[in-house]
């Protein structure tokens, strides 16, 4: 358990919800007092080092150990062959896998860089050594490398997947004015700045694990089904993380290693997965190709979308990312066609990575909008204005919040779109050519329940305590403003304990939802105890509040008091030290009341519970507009982000100063996205070739323009109990297309496939 103490900034207003409280942790980080998951100092370690595979597909026949197990130092060499007793896990969704052993060193090789065996040692650099003097001999066989392999065929249709309304084919055929083109993105890697790994221990049948988790109860259950032991025999701890952006949400491969390794050899086990082995032990975003034909009148109403899309899966797993999940809901239009389908290629199996499904979806949407802006020589602003869809069309909802036009208005205001000149290669600074693009985006409102507990301690402190984690986002400062603002104290009253499976239940930090989740708990929590607190004041025979004829009292400026003003008035301490209460704990759910110990299990550490955007009575997304200045080189082709403003509708925003850094942190992803970030594959082994942060590009300070973000949103009492929507991952939707749209607009020449490079250009 973490405690997080804040540090003083700003006015105390910064201190409550929607104040600018700066980032509790951020002084820990940067002077490097923050322990990550695997910093903890653990005595008689042992170091594990994966073997990863050289083939694509294919069998291992045998492992030549021998050389690693005489090298000085060495413990224990896994293979194949070792039955390390592990069972299947139920998935996300808590749905129970048929009995089944689960092997993590598998003999069937699948994708080239898969593990197969694992080294312990003394030391990493023993355990290093050795791994290189492990022999594996493999019957091949055929692989599919990706997307373009000319043996990967068209895949399967997912057919929850296809969506369709109005009779989308013959509207097209119809419609006076017709654009038809295919889009792709190549495949993307998570690239956080921590790496992957963990440190396991046993103490009997007690399992203690040290690893950045983005969902510490979630990921604790699946290890407890792994091992087949109680899910309160294992503990996940996980205060700080250095990014996560999806890929750390559940166990992995590895984990499974090191800890049957800790097991097998009765003592600690640290894992640390190299930075080439990020790229393989865990899935970055698909590869995806779509083909958007958009049929519209002459003065630019759209009259059908026709969408067919697909995405890379691996040959034993299917994941979508799904290119249809925006296309549905930016624009209003009666005749709407989408299809996706999985084409299996041999790599590991692909995840969730920042806007899942939107972000490549949107690329392709918006991208199709801009040429048919230009087809029909409109405004691509005042397009996208006559077609704002006016409810959602594939549910028949109306919207909670839908403020898409004020971002769209707003954001070209401050951008000064009015001043552009409509012709493409029409802008230019001496041999720079000068363009200015649009790309809109969406990501949907996921909700889930949670838990958090609320201390009031005799000192006056009031103790936040979550199982929720913070990778960056401010769930530390957001839940410390939320619990000052109800107890009417300074934020420096207030501590944080997150990052813990063994403390309250919380949903996952990912699908934009845990802020509005935990938000909600807390609050809930909070409130609580205070009524419980104003309960013991009114009531009890040491309370001076007690002959004062108040039925309330009022918490503000750090002092509690009558509402007319009466005499006492104290400090939260003062109000404790009278009532002679050491501690007030309360604890709360956001589950419907209840909600049995099982049902509470369920909720937090399986998806079951998680509601959709449309699981009642509205349908409710985030919305962004994204606006990009581009500079191209006229001889060199290079281009450069010069200008980004971007307007947002993420309902009420619970901390602005964290909110904007997380839509910046998006926006700056998109701009790798567009520019530089591709995943290279030999088509002749299925190897990742740039699988290090030298070779797969990542944008850098110079990437960075200035960026200007702004809030269109209100309060959204439907989307979450304090009106928040998702912020997290918001803010990369749509950017690859703004650059796109301002590539074409600078030079005239369309580039459908990311990234866009200069060789393309010229």
């Amino acid at each position: 358990m973490t405690m997080m103490e804040p540090r003083k900034h700003g006015d105390a207003s910064d201190g409550t919800v929607g104040g600018r409280q700066s980032r509790f942790e951020g002084n820990m980080k940067v002077t490097g007092k923050a322990t990550y998951a695997l910093e903890y100092p653990v005595e008689n370690l042992a170091y594990a080092v994966l073997v990863q595979s050289t083939i694509p597909a294919g069998r291992v026949v045998t492992v030549d150990a021998s050389a690693a197990l005489a090298m000085p130092g060495v413990l224990l060499v896994l293979t194949p062959e070792d039955d390390l007793g592990l069972k299947l896990s139920a998935d996300w969704g808590g749905n129970k896998p048929v009995d089944g052993p689960y092997y993590p060193l598998p003999r069937e090789v699948q994708f080239n860089g898969q593990s197969i065996a694992a080294v312990v040692a003394e030391s990493r650099e023993q355990a290093t050594e050795a791994a290189r003097l492990v022999r594996v001999t493999y019957e091949a066989s055929k692989h599919v490398a990706d997307l373009n392999d000319p043996h990967a065929g068209e895949g399967k249709l997912v057919e929850p997947l296809s969506v369709a309304w109005g009779d989308a084919e013959a509207a097209l055929a119809a419609s006076p004015v017709k654009v038809e083109a295919e889009y792709s993105t190549p495949r993307e890697y998570h690239v956080a700045m921590e790496p992957h790994g963990l440190t396991a221990k046993w103490d009997d049948d007690q399992l203690t694990i040290w690893e950045p988790s983005q969902w510490s109860h979630g990921m604790a259950r699946m290890y407890s089904e792994w091992f087949d032991m109680p899910y309160e025999n294992v503990r996940i701890i996980s205060p700080f993380i250095g990014g996560g952006f999806g890929s750390k949400g559940q166990p992995l491969a590895y984990g499974a290693v090191a800890i049957a390794a800790a097991r097998k050899l009765d003592r600690p086990v640290k894992l640390a997965v190299t930075r080439p082995q990020n790229f393989t032990s865990y899935g970055g975003r698909a590869g995806t190709r779509q083909t958007i034909a958009l049929g519209a009148t002459e003065d630019g109403i759209l009259q059908a979308i026709v969408h067919r899309g697909a995405s890379e899966t691996s040959v034993y797993a299917d994941w979508p990312e799904q290119t249809g999940a925006a296309t549905s809901i930016l624009y209003k239009v009666e005749n709407f066609s989408s299809q996706h389908r999985i084409v299996p290629v041999n790599s590991v199996t692909p995840g969730a990575l920042r806007g899942p499904g939107k972000n490549p979806s949107a690329y392709g949407i918006e991208c199709a909008i801009e040429e048919l802006a230009y087809k029909l020589g409109m405004d691509p602003l005042e397009l996208r204005l006559k077609n704002d869809a006016d409810h959602d069309y594939q549910s028949g909802k109306p919207w909670s919040t839908r403020r898409l036009r004020e971002a769209l208005t707003g954001g070209a205001e401050a951008f000064g779109w009015s001043r552009r000149s409509h012709a493409p290669r029409s802008m230019r600074d001496g041999k720079t050519l000068i363009g200015w693009g649009i790309g809109c985006g969406t990501f949907p409102v996921i909700r889930a329940p949670s838990e958090a507990m609320i201390r009031i301690l005799s000192n006056g402190r009031v103790e936040v305590v979550s199982g929720a984690i913070d990778m960056g986002q401010g769930t530390y400062t957001i839940l410390a403003q939320s619990a000052a603002e109800v107890f009417g104290i300074p934020v420096e009253q207030v501590e944080v304990h997150l990052g813990d499976s063994r403390l309250p239940g919380s949903a996952i930090a990912g699908g934009s939802m845990l802020a509005g989740s935990i938000m909600g708990a807390v609050h809930k929590a909070a409130v609580a105890a205070r009524d419980e607190l104003i309960g013991l004041a009114l009531s009890d025979a040491n309370s001076p509040f007690r002959e004062t004829g108040a039925n309330t009292l009022n918490f503000a400026e750090g002092r509690i008091g009558a509402p007319r003003g009466e005499a006492p008035s104290l400090t939260l301490a003062e109000l404790m030290s009278a009532l002679k209460r050491e501690e007030i704990e309360v604890r709360r759910n956001t589950l419907p009341d209840g909600a049995n110990a099982q049902e509470q299990l369920q909720a937090w550490t399986t998806m079951a519970r998680v509601q959709g955007p449309t699981m009642g009575d509205y349908s409710m997304h985030s919305w962004c507009a994204h606006f990009a200045e581009v500079r191209v080189d006229e001889d060199f082709g290079t281009v450069r982000v010069s200008r980004m403003v971007s307007a947002f509708d993420c309902g009420r925003l619970y901390n602005p100063k964290l909110v904007e850094s997380q839509w910046r942190g998006g926006i700056i992803m998109g701009i790798g996205q567009a520019l530089l970030e591709e995943g290279l594959i030999d088509p002749r082994n299925g190897r990742t070739v740039n699988n290090n942060v030298g070779d797969y590009l990542v944008p850098t300070n110079s990437d960075v323009p200035d960026i200007q973000v702004i809030s269109v949103g209100v309060p959204d009492h439907n989307a979450s109990a304090l009106g928040g929507k998702g912020v997290g991952e918001v803010g990369i939707v749509g950017v690859a297309p703004a650059i796109a749209n301002a590539v074409f607009h600078a030079t005239g020449k369309r580039i459908r496939d990311l990234p866009i490079t200069l060789e393309k250009l010229l």
